[in-house]
């Protein structure tokens, strides 16, 4: 049962947050709350407790993969936002995303797949999910995922 405006609106384009995420693979959290800030830790294409999305783009996780892992990463940040504030209703502003996509050498399309996470955003937060964003290739990401995305996130 969704608890909120901002689940209802997920629940109404049939996406639901994630239950529980996997532990941190290191010595960190999930986020940290500064003051009125979030700081949501960098996440990965996580489905029900299992990697998705794994390998290259676009070699090994096609260009469309792609923009669906960003999506699936952005619904992960999203559940651990609300372990910390306890409801996605709080958020104020999406405030910025750092997006990073394992590119193979040469593939420049890096803003449009973490298009993905930022549609997602604004379509379930309207203007308070417009945000600030980078957008980057990396030789390598983490268990060799797709796409990682770290935020920062305004609160009530």
């Amino acid at each position: 049962m969704a608890d909120g405006v901002v689940e209802g609106k997920l629940a109404e384009l049939g996406l639901e947050l994630p239950v529980k995420m996997p532990e941190p693979a290191g010595n960190y959290v999930g986020a940290v709350s500064v003051g009125n800030l979030v700081f949501v830790s960098g996440h990965g294409p996580y489905r029900d407790g299992e990697l998705d999305y794994v390998g290259k783009v676009p070699s090994q996780v096609p260009f469309e993969d792609a923009v669906k892992a960003a999506r699936l990463v952005m619904l992960n940040c999203l559940a651990d936002l609300k372990t910390e504030i306890g409801s996605l209703d709080r958020v104020k502003r999406i405030v910025k995303l750092l997006g990073m996509v394992n590119s193979d050498p040469g593939f420049d399309q890096q803003p449009k797949v973490i298009n993905g996470a930022s549609d997602l955003l604004t379509t379930i937060f309207g203007e308070k999910g417009r945000h600030a964003r980078s957008a980057v290739g990396m030789g390598a990401l983490p268990s060799q995922i797709s796409v990682e995305i770290e935020m920062i996130v305004e609160i009530e």
